[in-house]
Order: structure tokens, then sequence, then C-alpha cells
């Protein structure tokens, strides 16, 4: 949800965080805020809005120059996005300095405490009460190296909920601490100098080697003591070291005006990156890590996906593959809403979790619920070392490489590709689908990138269809069968984007209701299914578009190229290249993105950082 860094080394740390805070300000834009030390003492400037803001700030009235210090960027959950409220947040005295990520659940109880002993807190976040309780525990404390450290493992015993914190003291000026607790801080391992952050991304440019920090464990990078990790009660623990695959290029724009475009473009990359080494010779579907033998998957009867917005939609088009393709029952449910309808989870159960950042907290939330009822649990990630794949049973890592844009293009593409490998894996292992049979599929889907690349070649008309319906109140989109996620989708991305209402609706649902709100010149964005194969489908969304047409909407039609069946109702035809059925919503959802992106950017929005949202949502 937030942005955080922390940075000790011989560079200067104002320029080193707030680097980073820029690489990371899609996790959180409502304002940004430093905390540097050094032998003088504390300094701190924070700022509402963008990092723009705070810049701003600092190049007007300088920080003393210091090589320790902290920084956030914030999405705003308790108190309103302004000055005060931002982050660091500096404990009554002066002494210390914390940014945080996540909600302290028994805030409300410790700020009662805090006041009734006569501190003033100053703000509306649940985030002040941890520097007011830190400087009370390191005062506490006798004088020790790790003193800072010790004050922070007795204030997070205390706390519920779901947080990090990292956190600087006046006294230690080559010393930053963190703490986590289902919320996301990597720590990296420069040469003389140690980062701690939300994201790899912050410290890319400075090192790519990084050690992932386990759940319930307090970090402390000091400049001459290097990285020491504990559990909560001050047993000394252990992080896993790893590489980043992907350096400081991967996370710039690359001379696009934004994000989202360039992201859109490396799609045929991160379909075939996720794809790549995952098919053995012997026609076996290679997984990240299993830890599920044959015969528990074997013993799957029943399937649930879990996940969340654009996550939830690639989740629906995997339903498909995997009932036709292994024949087991598979449900699809928004992560957010899993645990609460007490779900009928047990041994037999596979759960698939579906997250780009690996920390989202709904579908954490439910991962942890079903892992409660004995349920296997297997995870489709983006983000290394995240939490959801230390706690799964299985593990398939996305391998698209950063994705800065809040809304998810790249991802969404790399998160289908590997819902169609866990299907084929599941096939293969149950016995449903012998290996050449698999690898037929799979070379299908070897041929899936080259086919992205030709439907992007092809998006100038959507460009203009975008700057023409600018000024549109509102997109309707319809699909059937793999086409009706893609319509949720495509309706998402223009709502995220464009602040635009716009809903998605299965074709066949037309005439029981969402018909009505066809008016002379509504746009409506159909996806058609192939003429091929599914015939039945396509003659029945060939009439959905008739009736829409009739009533006057302004028709929109995504078809396979040789499709010429649509032409005589479409105001708009937009070519995607043949495709297995199954497959196709790996082109038809390219058109969208643009068409989202194109709307957007024509009224004047910010594309990457749209309001109101943030790229990781680790807060129920």
């Amino acid at each position: 949800m937030c942005g955080i860094v922390g940075y000790v080394g011989q560079q200067s740390a104002l320029e080193v965080v707030v680097e980073g805070l820029r690489r990371m300000e899609y996790r959180g834009y409502d304002s940004a805020g430093v905390a540097i030390v050094n032998a003088e003492g504390l300094a701190t400037d924070k700022r509402a809005g963008k990092l723009a803001n705070l810049e701003k700030s600092l190049a007007e009235v300088p920080l003393p120059p210091a090589t320790a210090g902290i920084g956030h960027t914030r999405w705003a959950t308790h108190g309103a996005p302004n000055d005060v409220n931002a982050h660091p947040h500096v404990s009554e005295h002066g002494d210390v300095a914390v940014v945080h990520n996540g909600i302290i659940e028994n805030f409300a109880e410790l700020r009662d405490e805090l006041e009734r002993t006569g501190t003033e807190l100053v703000s509306e976040t649940d985030t002040e009460v941890t520097a007011h309780l830190l400087s009370r525990a390191y005062a506490d404390l006798p004088d020790r190296p790790d003193r800072l450290a010790a004050a922070m493992r007795v204030v997070c015993r205390r706390l519920e909920g779901a947080f990090t914190l990292v956190a600087v003291h006046r006294d230690h000026d080559g010393t930053v601490v963190g703490a986590r607790r289902s919320s996301p801080l990597v720590a990296g391992i420069g040469t003389g100098e140690y980062f701690l952050a939300s994201d790899v991304a912050a410290f890319i440019a400075h090192t790519r080697d990084a050690l992932e920090l386990g759940e319930d464990q307090v970090v402390e990078i000091d400049r001459e003591r290097g990285i020491n990790i504990t559990d909560f009660d001050g047993h000394p623990a252990e992080g896993n070291e790893y590489h980043v695959d992907w350096d400081a290029g991967a996370a710039e724009k690359g001379g696009y005006a934004w994000f989202m475009l360039k992201e859109i473009a490396e799609q045929p990359a991160a379909v075939a990156d996720t794809l790549r080494g995952r098919l053995s010779a012997g026609g076996d579907i290679v997984l990240d890590e299993v830890r599920l033998s044959e015969e528990d998957l074997r013993d799957v009867d029943k399937i649930f996906v879990i996940a969340c917005g654009t996550a939830y939609h690639a989740g629906l088009v995997a339903k498909y593959a995997i009932e036709h393709w292994t024949r087991i029952p598979c449900e699809v449910e928004l992560a957010s809403e899993f645990r609460y309808r007490d779900p009928v989870l047990d041994r037999s159960t596979l759960v698939i979790a579906i997250s780009q950042s690996g920390e989202t907290m709904d579908t954490l939330k439910a991962l942890r619920h079903a892992k409660e009822q004995r349920a296997r649990i297997l995870s489709i990630c983006n983000t290394n070392g995240s939490t959801m794949p230390r706690e799964s049973d299985a593990v398939l890592y996305t391998r698209a490489g950063p994705e800065v844009a809040v809304a998810s293009t790249k991802c969404f593409l790399a998160q289908i590709t590997a819902c169609y490998l866990v299907a084929l894996y599941l096939a293969r292992v149950r016995g449903v689908k012998y290996g050449d049979e698999v690898a037929a599929i799979v070379a299908q889907l070897r041929g899936m990138p080259a086919l992205i690349e030709q439907t992007l070649a092809t998006m100038e008309p959507v460009r203009e269809l975008g700057r023409d319906l600018a000024t549109a109140p509102t997109v309707l989109f319809l699909g059937r069968h793999v086409g009706y996620p893609i319509a949720l989708e495509g309706a998402l991305k223009l709502k995220e984007l464009a602040y635009i209402h716009a809903e998605g609706f299965a074709g066949g649902e037309l005439k029981h209701g969402p018909i009505a709100l066809i008016d002379h010149g509504t746009p409506v964005v159909v996806i058609v299914p192939s003429p091929r194969g599914r015939n039945i489908m396509h003659g029945k969304v060939v009439n959905n578009i008739q009736e829409v047409r009739a009533r006057g909407g302004r028709m929109i039609v995504i078809a396979e190229e040789g499709d010429d069946a649509v032409n005589a109702f479409a105001d708009l035809v937009i070519r995607v290249p043949v495709a297995p059925t199954l497959l196709a919503p790996l082109l038809t959802s390219v058109p969208l993105q643009v068409l989202a992106c194109e709307i957007a950017d024509a009224r004047g929005n910010d594309v990457d950082q749209p309001r109101n949202l943030a790229k990781s949502v680790t807060v129920e």
C-alpha cells in the first residue's frame, strides 16, 4: 500500500531515499516524507500530495548532510492526506522518527494509554503511536549497540494488525531498524551500504542482492555491523538471500509517455518469460517450488481460485481452462469475500491464490483461512520472496518483471499464462491428458507472444477510438465464455484509468436487464468468440450485436481475423490474430488495455497513478 525506504552507507541518504521513493511512488501518492539522522541529530520534512511537493520543499530548505535516513510515500488509511498525517511521525521528544505501512488494529487502545500518561498526539494516524511507544521503550532500555532494535521488539510485541515499521533514532546515525508482520519489507545488501524497502525497485539501481525477511521479524541495518535479524522475542533469525534478475532499466519508462504503455508493450516478453523453462523434455510442467506429491494432486476433487481485482479476472479465465483440461470442478471467488461465507474446504481441496505482489491482504487472509481448513495451497505471484509464496505448498512465479503502473497489464497476461500451466500440470499429473497432448497445448502457448506482438502492431485505430470516446459518459462491454472475464477486465480498466462508468456483462444476460442501458450512441464493446470450434457461441454473440445496434448502440467489435460475419453490424471492427479459443484472452484483452489508456490520457488523467488507488493493497 505505502512505499518505504531506509538506507545506511556512505552516500547521501537523502538522495538515495528520494530516488527510492520516486521508484515506488506507485505504491502511494497521497503524501511523502523523509527523515535523516547524522551526528547533530534528526531532521525531517514531509508534504501532502505527490513526491514532487516534497522535492520542491527540500530544494527550498535543504536538510543537512547525512548517510542514514528513511522515507515514505503514503496511501492514506487512518487520517486525511495532509502534511500533519504524512510520514515520518516523530516522537514527542524528537528522538525517534517512524514510517509505517499497514494498519495497527489496536491503535485506539494504545492512543488512549499514551494520552492518559501525558503524551499529546498531533495526527489522526495509527502510526504516530508507534513513534511515541518506540521512544518510551528505548528510554527504558540500558545502553547497548542494538538498543533501537531491542526497543522495536518491545513495541512490536504490543501491536496487533499487519504492519511494516522502519525507524531511526537521533543517537544512532549509522543505524536503521525495520520490522514486519504480514506486510512487505525486503533488505538490500550493497558494498558497505544497506537498504530496507517495501519493494526491491527502491534500491535496484544500487544492488541486486536482496534478503527476504520472514514473518514477525525485526531487522537492523548498521553501517559498521551489517545486517542483524531477530524475531519479535529477540531470538536470532535468518533471511533468505536471493538475486534480483532484472536491472534498474526495467523500472524506467524507457521513452514511453507512461509506464502503462511500456508495460503493455512488454507483454509478449512477459508471457514468453512465464513460459520459459516450464516444460521438461518428458512433457512435464515445471513449477518453481512444489511441496505436494503427485498423489496429493491426484486426490484433489475441487479447486477454488481466490484473487482480487484484475487477478480475479485472470482466475475467471483460468476456470474455463482448468475445468476443460482437468475435469475438476473449479470455483472462482473474490478473496475479500471468501472466508466470510464459510466455504467448504478439506484436504482434497486445492486453493489457487493469485496476486501480483504476493502481499494482497485480502488474498493472504483467504489463503490462511484455507490453510486452517487443511486445504492445499498453490500461489501464482510476480514477486519473489513475498509472503504468499512462502505460506503456500506450491508456487509459480510469473516472471513478468516490475510492473509500476497501478493498473495491471502485463502481469494480467502473465497470470493467465501461469494459470494455463497449472491447469496443464494438473491434467498431466492426474492422467487426464498425456504428455504429448500437454506438449501440443504448450506449443500453442509458445506461439502466443508472437501473436500478442502482432496485435500490438495494429492498435492505431484503437488509439483513435480512445480519443474519440474521451467524453463518453459510459461504456459497456459484452462477452461470452472466456470473453466474459475479458469484458469485466475491460470495464475495470476504464473505471480505474478514465473514471468513466463502465460495466461488463455476459452476452446471454443482455435481455435480462442490461439492454435497458442502451441509448442512442452508447458505446458497446463486444468480444466476439471465434467462429471455429464452439460455433454456437459465435452466432449468439452476433445476435447480441444486432440487438444492441437495433437500439442505437455504437458497436465496437473485437473479432479474429477472417471473421466477416460481424462486418455488417459493427461501427468498428478491431482485429486480433486467430488463436485457440481458450488462449484468445491473451489477445482480446490487449485492445481494451490500449483503449482505457488512451481515453484516460485524452481526459488528462494520470495513467500510471489513478486517483484513490495504489498498486499493492496490503490492508483489508
